[in-house]
């Protein structure tokens, strides 16, 4: 990742012209009492950018302030981190980039929430031409039910506590393997560490509920557009190990990579649909916001 742009957002300021302050981004950011750096107590989005235009902007800000809730932070404001978003893109010369916007519940000394924005351009993904992935399967260790039965484990949140995700892609590269796609204890599929799951079975493309504890997946939700415009069958429920086994096409979708199909599972190779994948594809190149 390439750093390009930094702001730091004043939460207190009324007027979201007034509260952004450009940084540089090596720049010293937070204190060493922020809960973000000392607990990863804050959530966070991603939006792709595509020459310079943000791509699902509310639906990532849905998810922000969805996220936000579950772990009872102050409700963002969605002018205000728009309008971040906006700026942030706005200065950035590239011809595909990401800006991460964060909201942290902030320093503890003063109780103050905090909050701050980086565009850069991935190191990897560029070309809006989604990678094809060997993925693993791995077991959560939580039930399907963990949302409803157990939510202070904020599952569905998308927060900063990333090091079980960043571990779990870790054991996916000592066994051969760049990506994840988890399991729940009573035997569901739920998601990637960043990603949504798509799998095509009999001719209908679905994808797990997110009832499971599960983010609801941006990029996803758009490659069920594109994939309705083409008068394909989607759906959304429950799916099981032997039900991707039965697939005969998997995608994970995510914001800066898009629709990526998976080429093997378990070491087990799997069928890529290149047609489809180029047709989410362009459709995902050519949103407008």
């Amino acid at each position: 990742m390439k750093p390009l742009v930094l702001y730091r957002v004043d939460l207190r300021a009324g007027d979201p012209a007034s509260a952004l302050e450009r940084l540089d981004p090596a720049a010293p950011l937070l204190t060493g009492t922020d809960l973000a750096a000392t607990r990863g107590d804050g959530v966070f989005e991603t939006v792709v950018l595509v020459d310079g235009v943000p791509q699902a902007m509310e639906a990532h800000l849905d998810r922000f302030e969805r996220s936000a809730s579950l772990l009872e932070l102050p409700s963002p404001d969605r002018v205000l981190w728009r309008t971040v978003v906006e700026r942030v893109a706005a200065e950035m010369d590239v011809s595909r980039g990401a800006v991460k916007y964060i909201l942290s519940r902030g320093d503890e000394a003063t109780g103050e929430p905090t909050g701050w924005a980086l565009g850069f351009a991935p190191t990897r993904h560029r070309t809006g031409v989604p990678p094809e992935l060997d993925v693993v399967l791995l077991d959560r260790g939580y039930r399907s039910d963990v949302a409803t039965t157990a939510p202070w484990l904020l599952q569905g949140a998308k927060t900063l506590s990333y090091a079980v995700n960043m571990a779990a892609l870790r054991e996916a590269g000592r066994r051969g393997a760049s990506d994840v796609i988890f399991v729940s204890s009573d035997g569901y599929i739920l998601e990637g560490p960043n990603s949504t799951v798509i799998a095509r079975i009999d001719g209908e493309y679905v994808t797990p509920p997110v009832e499971f504890g599960i983010l609801p997946g941006t990029t996803q939700a758009d490659a069920f557009e594109a994939l309705r415009e083409g008068g394909d069958r989607v759906a959304v429920r429950a799916l099981t190990v032997s039900d991707l086994s039965d697939a005969d096409a998997l995608w994970l979708c995510s914001s800066t990579r898009g629709a990526a199909p998976v080429r093997s599972l378990d070491g087990v190779a799997q069928h890529v649909d290149h047609a489809t994948t180029e047709r989410i594809s362009a459709f995902l190149n050519a949103r407008k916001g």
